[in-house]
């Protein structure tokens, strides 16, 4: 059996107050022809990513609406993690491909995988390229399946998207952030669905200024400086180094700048040390570039002050599938600059809901700017709030996919 994932209670009606009745009521409507369904979620990893903080959620909720629901995650080792890493980068656009044994290394994983799937599912939700290959391998496990893509396919290396593509085409249904990821050949019903966040989670509930002052001060924040943050895994399509270099520009007009750079560490991301210490290695001991990770204690509270408390929030990415954490800076009403690529601008309006940048030179340009105009940082926050609260949150997320299984389930 695959490793099942153990997740809280939650319950629609909690949402209602914040989404508003006809979207829950929807919602419960879609559910009543699925109520008992058989349906099964399959990840790489339970700890760390946007993937599993999603799924914390999303699962616990689709259960409080009638799905038998379950989420399971696959066995991997290291040699399998590192071939799958080099595939997520080669889909972003990097050039190197996995060679014969990483492929041969993926595709044995997926077959041991693929046998310890159990059977009998109404519908496999298979998540990202790393299980991707269940489907071609035991089609009749499950009467509906579905590939989720979380990550940028808009401009993939072409070999390992040939590779790739003969074990995605055939799912009967596949979601995309933007419409802009799907590759050609894809022949099954192609759902164009961004994820969302939830607002009741420890990350994203509303913390008061003096509590995310507070816990910025332990981890030696000066709280009446300003402070510039960035949460994301340490990863390059994140650009930390970029940010730390658009910091430093900063700095040389305002030298009382801070920076926090807040990540967290995946099991299925054998680069993110290496790239931790990259990090720290180009912050070159700057007592004001504070760098931290989960394993510094950083956990979801934590994460929220500092996005609670920074004056400006970044995710300067050059590659993003989606990137939740700008939808929760956004949703904490915070000051946003995020990198012009991927599924950022899906969130953002640059100039109505935060500012869009391709540089370092921008990203400081932009931060300038809001440091030295607070009352522009409450506007375009508190406009990027209400335009998470009708895009970017999981009730809505919850009701795209019932109207996917129902179909699915129809046909």
């Amino acid at each position: 059996m695959l490793q099942p994932v153990a997740t809280p209670h939650k319950s629609l009606a909690d949402y209602t107050h914040i989404c508003g009745r006809d979207l829950i009521e929807e919602i419960r409507e879609l559910a009543g022809p699925l109520r008992g369904r058989r349906v099964v979620h399959v990840s790489a990893t339970a700890f760390g990513g946007g993937v599993s903080e999603i799924l914390y959620t999303l699962v616990p909720l689709m259960r409080d609406v009638g799905l038998d629901c379950e989420w399971q995650v696959i066995y991997g080792r290291e040699e399998f993690f590192n071939a799958t890493k080099l595939m997520h980068n080669a889909l972003q656009g990097n050039p190197q491909d996995l060679d014969e044994e990483q492929w041969q290394t993926w595709e044995r994983y997926n077959e041991m995988n693929a046998r310890e799937l159990a059977g009998g599912w109404d519908v496999c939700l298979v998540h990202d390229p790393q299980p991707a290959g269940l489907f071609h391998l035991v089609p009749g496990k499950a009467r509906g399946w579905v590939w989720r893509c979380h990550i940028d396919l808009s401009t993939p290396n072409s070999d390992t998207m040939g590779r790739l593509l003969p074990y995605i085409e055939d799912y009967p249904e596949v979601l995309f952030h933007t419409s802009g990821y799907v590759p050609d050949g894809m022949n099954g019903n192609v759902n164009v669905v961004p994820p969302a966040i939830d607002p009741l989670m420890p990350k994203n509930m509303a913390l008061s200024p003096e509590d995310a002052a507070y816990v910025c001060d332990q981890f030696g924040i000066d709280v009446d400086r300003p402070l510039i943050c960035q949460v994301s895994r340490f990863d390059p399509w994140k650009d930390p180094l970029g940010v730390i270099d658009a910091y430093r520009i900063v700095k040389e007009r305002m030298p009382d700048v801070q920076l926090a750079l807040v990540g967290s560490m995946a099991s299925d991301d054998p680069e993110g040390w290496d790239f931790f210490n990259a990090t720290i290695a180009h912050a070159d001991g700057d007592p004001d570039v504070h760098i931290l990770n989960n394993f510094n204690n950083v956990g979801a509270i934590e994460v929220n002050a500092f996005q609670s408390h920074a004056d400006v929030v970044v995710q300067k990415s050059t590659r993003e599938g989606f990137g939740l954490t700008v939808s929760e800076a956004l949703w904490k009403a915070r000051p946003f600059i995020g990198g012009n690529v991927g599924g950022i601008p899906l969130q953002v309006e640059d100039g109505v809901t935060g500012f869009l940048v391709s540089s370092p030179e921008q990203c400081a340009e932009r931060s300038l700017e809001l440091l030295s105009d607070a009352a522009l940082g409450r506007t375009l926050g508190l406009r990027g709030k209400e335009h998470v609260r009708s895009h970017f949150l999981t009730p809505r997320y919850l009701r795209d996919y019932l109207k996917i299984f129902g179909e699915l389930i129809e046909s």
